[in-house]
C-alpha cells in the first residue's frame, strides 16, 4: 500500500455572502448552508483487462490544495503488477496518480480514494468585491488560446459582436456572453461522454450544441477572446442536488458516467466567479423527464439567474488543464483531464468506454461541519 496522508482540517474558511443575483428560495438554501462543508469519499478502481507490453493509466486526483469552496484531504492507493505515484502535468499543476506495470502480460489493476470537503460557492456580483491577487503571469494563462480554444478568427469575432453594446466592466460582458450561450446553444444527448470542447468548429458549422465540455468550453474562449481571463474546471458529480434539480446531480453511488465541467472568470471587482451556463440547458433538457422545459420555464429560469455567480458544491473539481501531456505518454496529448486514461503498447483505450477499459467510480458522502 502506497499511501498520501489525509490532511485534518483544522479550521473553517470565511462564509461566503448568499448572491443577490439569485431567486429568493435559492438564498434561502444558500443562507442554510454556505457555511457547512460536506466531507465526500470517491473510489476508483481500475482493471486493463488486455494488458499488452507496458501499460500505463492516469487518475485525476482533486485539485491540488485548498479553495473557498473545496479543501483536499488527502488520497490513498493500492496496486497490483505495477507501482504507482502522483506527478501532475507541470503547467497548470493537474494532480493525477500515475500508475506503470512492466512488460509481464499480468493483468494489472488500481484502487485510488480520495477525500475531499466542499461547500456551496456563492459571489454576489451585487456587492463590492474584493479580489484577492493574482499573478499576471496565472492570469495571462487563462487569456491564451489552446488547441481547441482558439482566441482569434471567428472566435474573436463573435466575443465582439457579443460585447458590442455592453457599456459596463468584465462582469457584464461576462454575463452578455454567458446569456448568449443560454439563448443559443443546445445540449444534444447523442453527444458522446462530456464532448470535446472544439469551440472553432461549433461556431464555423454554425452547429451549437454538446454538452458541458462543449458549451462551457464555448464560454471560456468567447471570455478569453474578450479580454476575460476565464478556464473550465474538469470534475465529477458526486450527490444529488439539494435544490430539487433531478438533472443536477446523481442519485446513485456509482458515478462512473457523471463527469461535469463547470467555468469561471475573473472579474477585476470580485476575483474568480463561477458560472454554469452548460447546465442550464441540461436542466431545459433532462429536468422533465418526458419533455423538454421552455426557456422561459420558473425552474429554467431559477436555474439560469443561479448558474452566474454560484455553484452547488456536490461536485468535485479536479483541475484547469487544457492540452495535458500525460506524464510518459506515447501517444501525445489530451484535450482535457476529466476521464481516467490508459494506454498498452497496442495504444491509447477509450476512456469513454468503461466496460471495456474496465473502470468504476463510486462516491459516498462521509460526514459534514
Amino acid at each position: 500500500m502506497n499511501r498520501r496522508n489525509f490532511f485534518k482540517t483544522t479550521s473553517l474558511l470565511p462564509a461566503v455572502a448568499a448572491a443577490s443575483l439569485v431567486p429568493q428560495w435559492v438564498n434561502d438554501a444558500l443562507a442554510a448552508s454556505t457555511d457547512k462543508w460536506r466531507v465526500f469519499e470517491v473510489t476508483t478502481r481500475v482493471g486493463v483487462l488486455q494488458p499488452a507490453g507496458v501499460t500505463r493509466v492516469w487518475l485525476p486526483l482533486p485539485l491540488a490544495g485548498d479553495t473557498g469552496f473545496q479543501k483536499n484531504l488527502g488520497s490513498t492507493w493500492s496496486v497490483e503488477g505495477g507501482s504507482a505515484t502522483v506527478v501532475n502535468d507541470g503547467k497548470y499543476g493537474a494532480e493525477m496518480l500515475y500508475f506503470e506495470t512492466a512488460e509481464t502480460g499480468k493483468v494489472p489493476a488500481l484502487q485510488v480514494t480520495s477525500r475531499f470537503a466542499t461547500r456551496d460557492r456563492v459571489v454576489d456580483l451585487l456587492k463590492p468585491g474584493t479580489a484577492s491577487k493574482i499573478d499576471r503571469a496565472e492570469l495571462q494563462k487563462y487569456l491564451a488560446p489552446t488547441e481547441l480554444i482558439p482566441t482569434d478568427g471567428i472566435v474573436r469575432d463573435t466575443a465582439r459582436s457579443i460585447i458590442k453594446n455592453v457599456r459596463g466592466g468584465d462582469v457584464d460582458k461576462a454575463r452578455a456572453i454567458y446569456e448568449w450561450i443560454v439563448e443559443n446553444t443546445y445540449r444534444d444527448p447523442k453527444t458522446r461522454g462530456c464532448g470535446v470542447g472544439d469551440i472553432k468548429y461549433m461556431l464555423e458549422s454554425k452547429n451549437l450544441s454538446g454538452k458541458c465540455a462543449d458549451l462551457n468550453a464555448l464560454f471560456v474562449g468567447l471570455a478569453r477572446a474578450a479580454g476575460i481571463p476565464a478556464r473550465d474546471l474538469y470534475g465529477l458529480r458526486v450527490a444529488k442536488s439539494e435544490f430539487g434539480y433531478r438533472s443536477l446531480g446523481v442519485g446513485t453511488d456509482n458515478v462512473t458516467r457523471a463527469q461535469h465541467c463547470r467555468a469561471e472568470f475573473y472579474a477585476t471587482s470580485h476575483g474568480w466567479v463561477p458560472v454554469d451556463p452548460a447546465d442550464v440547458r441540461k436542466v431545459i433538457l433532462e429536468e422533465k423527464p418526458d419533455a423538454q422545459l421552455p426557456i422561459d420555464d420558473p425552474k429554467v429560469k431559477a436555474a439560469r439567474e443561479r448558474l452566474f455567480g454560484s455553484w452547488e458544491m456536490n461536485w468535485l473539481a479536479y483541475n484547469t488543464a487544457h492540452d495535458v501531456a500525460l506524464p510518459k505518454s506515447v501517444n501525445g496529448k489530451i484535450g482535457f483531464l476529466m476521464y481516467p486514461q490508459a494506454e498498452t503498447a497496442s495504444g491509447r483505450l477509450d476512456s469513454l468506454d468503461p466496460d471495456n477499459f474496465r473502470y468504476q467510480i463510486s462516491a459516498q458522502e462521509l460526514s459534514s461541519f
